[in-house]
C-alpha cells in the first residue's frame, strides 16, 4: 500500500521539523490532487495546540476549545498550505455561499464568518465593519489561493472542481444536509460563475460509514425513500444509512458523471499506513479514551480509512459520544485552486 509519492506529500510529524516559524504544531494534513492545478486537504487530529478532550488540531470553533489553540491551529493550516481559508457557519442546510462576494480579509488565516470562537477580540482587533456570520453548508470560488473549508466530525465533506472554468466548490453533506439538497444547492452556484456539470471533478472525504452510521428505523426508512439504496444495518445490529452513497447519487442527479468522482481512498489509505507508528497519535490513543489505548490494536479494527468513527486519525463526534464524552475536535476538508 505504501507509495512513495504519497510519503512525500504527508507531514509525518516524526520525520519533519514539528513546529512553523511562529512556533505553532504544524497540522498533519493529507493532500490530494483532483485535477491540475486544485488540490483537496484533509487535516488530522495531528500537528495542532489544542488540548484534551480536543487533542491535537481541532479547527472548529464551537465546541468550547480555548480560542487561542483554534486560531493558533488556523494559522498553521493557512501557513502549511499556503492559501486563505474560508469558513462559513454550518448548519446542516441546503445553502451555499458565491464568498467571493462576500471575501475579506478579517483573520490572520484568512475569511471568517463561522460564528465560531476561533480568536479573542483583542487580537481581532473586532470593528463595526466585521462581516456577520453566513450560515450555509456549501460555499464557491473562483480566486486562487482561496481554500474553502468544510469542518466535520462524521459528516461528508464534498470537494467540487470545473478546472476548466476555475471554479470549486465544496459542500458540508450531513445527513440532514444531503436531504436538503446541498451538494445541488453548491454546482448551481458553480454553474452560475461558469462551471459546467459535466465537467466538475468531484471527491468524497471521510465521513461515518455505513456499518457505523445508526440512525434509528423511522430515520433510516426516511432517508432510503429519498436515496434508495442507503438503509444499512450496522454492525451495532440496529438500522443505519450510507450518506457517501447518498452523496454520489446527488452528484449524479446534478450532471456530475460517475467517471469524474475521483477516490480519495487510495492516498488516506496510504497516509495511514505511513502513520501507524506515529508517536503523536499513540499518545493520542492512550489518553482519549475512545478505543483501544494501543494505537495497534485501534488500526486493526480500521476497515474502512475513509470512516471517521474507525480510523483514530479523524475525530468522530459519534466515536466521542460512545466513549461518553461531551466535546470532541473538528477537521478540515479543503480544496483550493493554486
Amino acid at each position: 500500500m505504501t507509495d512513495k509519492q504519497y510519503d512525500d506529500a504527508i507531514l509525518d510529524s516524526n520525520a519533519l521539523d514539528p513546529t512553523d516559524v511562529d512556533g505553532n504544531p504544524i497540522p498533519v494534513t493529507i493532500p490530494i490532487m483532483l485535477a491540475p492545478g486544485v488540490k483537496v486537504v484533509y487535516t488530522t487530529r495531528l500537528g495542532g495546540t489544542s488540548e484534551g478532550d480536543y487533542a491535537h488540531c481541532n479547527l472548529g470553533g464551537k465546541s468550547g476549545d480555548d480560542p487561542n489553540h483554534v486560531l493558533a491551529n488556523r494559522v498553521a493550516l493557512s501557513n502549511a498550505i499556503d492559501a486563505k481559508l474560508s469558513l462559513v457557519s454550518q448548519v446542516h442546510s441546503g445553502v451555499a455561499v458565491d464568498v467571493d462576494e462576500l471575501f475579506v480579509m478579517n483573520r490572520p488565516f484568512g475569511f471568517d464568518v463561522s460564528g465560531g470562537k476561533g480568536e479573542t477580540a483583542q487580537q481581532v482587533g473586532e470593528t463595526a465593519d466585521e462581516p456577520a456570520v453566513v450560515e450555509a453548508d456549501g460555499q464557491v470560488t473562483a480566486q486562487k489561493n482561496v481554500a474553502l473549508g468544510m469542518f466535520a466530525a462524521d459528516c461528508l465533506p464534498v470537494l467540487m472542481a470545473d478546472p476548466e472554468a476555475g471554479v470549486i466548490g465544496a459542500a458540508h453533506c450531513g445527513r440532514r444536509g444531503l436531504q436538503n439538497g446541498v451538494i445541488g444547492a453548491t454546482i448551481e452556484k458553480m454553474v452560475s460563475k461558469g462551471a459546467r456539470p459535466e465537467r466538475i471533478v468531484a471527491t468524497l472525504g471521510p465521513c461515518i460509514c455505513g456499518d457505523c452510521y445508526e440512525v434509528g428505523g423511522d430515520i433510516a426508512d426516511e432517508f432510503d425513500a429519498q436515496f434508495p439504496g442507503t438503509f444499512t444495518l450496522s454492525r451495532f445490529g440496529q438500522p443505519g444509512i450510507d450518506i457517501a452513497a447518498a452523496a454520489l447519487q446527488e452528484l449524479a442527479k446534478a450532471g456530475v458523471p460517475a467517471d469524474n468522482v475521483v477516490s480519495s481512498r487510495a492516498r488516506v489509505n496510504a497516509a495511514t499506513q505511513y502513520l501507524s507508528e506515529d508517536e503523536e497519535l499513540a499518545e493520542i490513543c492512550q489518553a482519549d479514551g475512545e478505543g483501544e489505548p494501543q494505537l495497534a490494536e485501534r488500526f486493526k479494527k480500521i476497515r474502512r480509512s475513509l470512516c471517521t468513527l474507525e480510523n483514530p486519525l479523524w475525530f468522530s463526534h459519534r466515536r466521542a459520544t460512545i466513549a461518553g464524552k461531551a466535546h470532541e475536535g473538528r477537521m478540515l476538508a479543503l480544496i483550493v485552486r493554486e
